[in-house]
């Protein structure tokens, strides 16, 4: 099944919510890190509680794989198992590796994350646009042969991201990140699935609500992943212009705030950082159901 459509029906069986599996060790509860051998058995562990917590509640998670490669072998062996069982409980896993290169080297980084089987064939992958068209042409292959996804960055959460993104680009008179959002628009034509959502989705913030406005107009075939939510400050009206009228097209991504619930929600021991993960997910999930009631 089309890419775009699988998740479009995860999101409206369960909700908008992608869990972000960004383990950093040092707040992994500590008697995770006592039980286990190695720091990527413990990142396992973890990773399975939360797993085990959410997955009949949201559709998708997204290892950020910055948080695995740093430990090395051992890190990637905790991605790969992490990867297998987010699957396993019928979960959709998005790699969030921010990928580009070009030729056979991005043929290779598609063939790593895009296939269909391997250590970390993932469902869908985040893609960063700088190279043009030649960086992102290897990616958008791998989704049509093997009904995967890409996410291509095109409003970041961070502060600084206009620096670039928000410069004016003479000729078009429009912003870097609009004209991007136009590239990204037109490549996904070709990956429309029946719910008239492309596998070709965007990266949107929710710290940037006026941008994502615009790019939703510019934009109408493509689903936004919109980091920021929680930690990095935004709330459900932030994320509003994400939505189309009738509720759909993004998946807003919580990390830290589901994670490690436990440590601000005081009625739950570190023990119980799983429950506290998924009382986290009823919150969100009742904040954004308020934005169409």
């Amino acid at each position: 099944m089309n890419f775009a459509d699988r998740l479009i029906q995860k999101i409206k069986a369960t909700s908008p919510i992608c869990v972000g599996l960004d383990p950093r060790f040092e707040q992994i509860p500590q008697h995770i890190r006592d039980d286990a051998p190695t720091p990527g058995a413990a990142i396992f562990d973890f990773n399975k509680g939360i797993i085990d917590a959410v997955h009949d509640l949201v559709p998708a998670v997204k290892p950020q794989l910055a948080f695995y490669e740093m430990f090395g072998l051992d890190g990637l062996a905790a991605l790969s198992r992490t990867i297998q069982y987010a699957k396993e409980k019928g979960l959709i896993v998005i790699a969030d590796g921010k990928r580009n290169d070009i030729g056979t080297s991005a043929e290779a980084y598609a063939h790593a994350y895009l296939d269909e089987v391997g250590d970390f064939a993932v469902d869908a992958l985040t893609v960063s646009p700088y190279l043009g068209y030649d960086g992102v042409k290897p990616f958008l292959e791998n989704c049509k042969k093997h009904d995967k996804g890409i996410f291509i960055l095109v409003k970041t959460s961070n502060k600084s991201s206009g620096d670039l993104q928000d410069r004016e680009v003479e000729a078009e008179k429009l912003k870097v990140f609009e004209l991007m959002g136009h590239y990204v628009e037109s490549w996904g034509q070709d990956l429309i699935g029946k719910e008239g959502y492309s596998s070709v989705g965007a990266v949107v913030g929710a710290t940037f609500p006026e941008e994502a406005k615009k790019l939703r107009e510019i934009m109408p075939n493509t689903i936004f992943l919109v980091p920021g939510y929680g930690a990095q400050g935004a709330g459900a009206m932030d994320v509003k212009h994400c939505f189309k009228a009738d509720g759909t097209g993004a998946l807003v991504n919580n990390s830290r705030g589901i994670l490690y619930a436990y440590e601000h929600m005081k009625q739950f021991a570190p023990e119980q950082y799983d429950q506290a993960a998924r009382a986290a997910v009823l919150e969100m999930k009742k904040d954004l159901a308020s934005l169409h009631e």
